[in-house]
């Protein structure tokens, strides 16, 4: 006889689904559903764009210190480096688009109970290495000159 009882894998069974998302993961994947209905109904052109780049503006606006201003540097940074990108929200957070898809985006640290925020980079960036290893993703715990030059060129890079 197996000293597991009925009761002990239910309890288990339980445990596990008790430990499957993150409250920060289900906050965000809420999010995402948010934005595709609001994408879905949304209209086009302009209105759509300034729509967009105000929500960014705002979930920029909502986030706690140090956070707020590391997200407010960054954006300065990636709208003057790559205009032709789009921001908008992508998982509740801000993210800059090219022709309707994410190529890189910010991750507040607070939000997601980190010590650090990052900037992400996501498949659409042309960031490839010759050696076929390249970062994808960077900690953020202060914006330097030197760190604002280095987004600058990488966000250059991911939208050639």
């Amino acid at each position: 006889m197996s000293g597991t009882s009925k009761a002990g894998s239910e309890k288990r069974r339980h445990d596990s689904s008790a430990e499957g998302f993150s409250e920060q993961e289900r906050a965000a994947m809420k999010a995402r559903a948010t934005e595709l209905r609001a994408a879905a109904r949304g209209g086009r052109g302009a209105k759509k764009a300034a729509a967009d780049e105000a929500a960014v503006l705002s979930a920029i606006a909502a986030m706690a210190e140090p956070d707020r201003a590391l997200a407010e540097r960054v954006h300065a940074v990636v709208t003057a480096a790559a205009p032709e990108l789009a921001p908008r929200l992508w998982y509740g957070q801000p993210a800059y688009a090219k022709a309707g898809k994410v190529v890189c985006f910010f991750r507040s640290g607070q939000a997601d109970k980190e010590r650090y925020s990052s900037l992400g980079f996501s498949v659409e960036a042309n960031l490839d290495e010759d050696d076929g290893m390249w970062p994808t993703a960077y900690a953020l715990t202060e914006l330097t000159e030197a760190s604002e030059a280095a987004i600058r060129k990488l966000v250059q890079k991911a939208v050639r």
